[in-house]
């Protein structure tokens, strides 16, 4: 917890509006539940509108009549010195998973770049916790911290314009479960039968940030 908490905050600007506050490295846990507690304590603030948090970021949404936006800067620096991590204690979902097959078109792709058989990477991808971050992209999306190194596969260089929703995919470090039909530049490993968004639901995301998300392989299909 130490290295996270000896990380210093960056501070920029957005259109004179908006704080945007970011931790240079490598995505933490723990880093990420400072930036929860740091929320926590910006969102009373008379001078903020809205904080949204992102991936070991927050943006702070300042109210029309700040009158100086660089001392709420400095009082985000101040407080992040000395707020301490809170762990958000989010629900663990189980998603099971049918791997490759056509809603998993990109699995032998992802096997051959790393090295590793489709078999292995299965096995690797769904022996992980992943925490969920925050969510965005699109409504329902969970940016997920956890994926095994070994694993790390590049983005498409041209998106595919449609993607189911409940396709599982990997992008970069990351991997994540697509909650709306749309373009999608991720790497297609398989598909969940749950719906990651329901506008119909009381509350229409299935995520949120702060819970633990594993995957279970129902089955490979060739």
């Amino acid at each position: 917890m130490s290295g996270a908490m000896s990380v210093e905050l960056k501070v920029s600007f957005l259109a004179g509006s908006a704080i945007i506050c970011e931790s240079r490295g490598p995505l933490d846990v723990v880093r990420q539940a400072k930036f929860w507690a740091l929320s926590r304590v910006v969102r009373d603030w008379p001078e903020v509108e809205e904080v949204v948090p992102g991936m070991n970021s927050l943006m702070v949404v300042l109210k029309p009549d700040v009158a100086s936006v660089p001392d709420v800067a400095a009082m985000l620096l101040r407080e992040w010195r000395h707020v301490e991590p809170h762990n958000a204690e989010g629900k663990v979902i189980e998603v099971p998973v049918i791997y490759g097959g056509e809603r998993g078109l990109d699995l032998a792709f992802v096997a051959k770049h790393t090295k590793l058989s489709v078999e292995e990477v299965v096995s690797i991808h769904a022996a992980a916790r992943y925490n969920v971050y925050c969510l965005g992209a699109h409504a329902g999306f969970g940016y997920l911290g956890g994926m095994d190194s070994r694993l790390e596969t590049p983005r498409m260089d041209k998106p595919r314009l449609s993607v189911p929703a409940g396709s599982v995919a990997i992008g970069g470090v990351q991997t994540g479960v697509i909650a709306l039909t749309g373009p999608s530049g991720w790497r297609l490993i398989g598909a969940a039968e749950q719906k990651f968004f329901d506008p119909t639901r009381e509350s229409p995301a299935l995520l949120s940030p702060g819970d633990t998300l594993v995957f279970r392989c129902e089955r490979i299909e060739k």
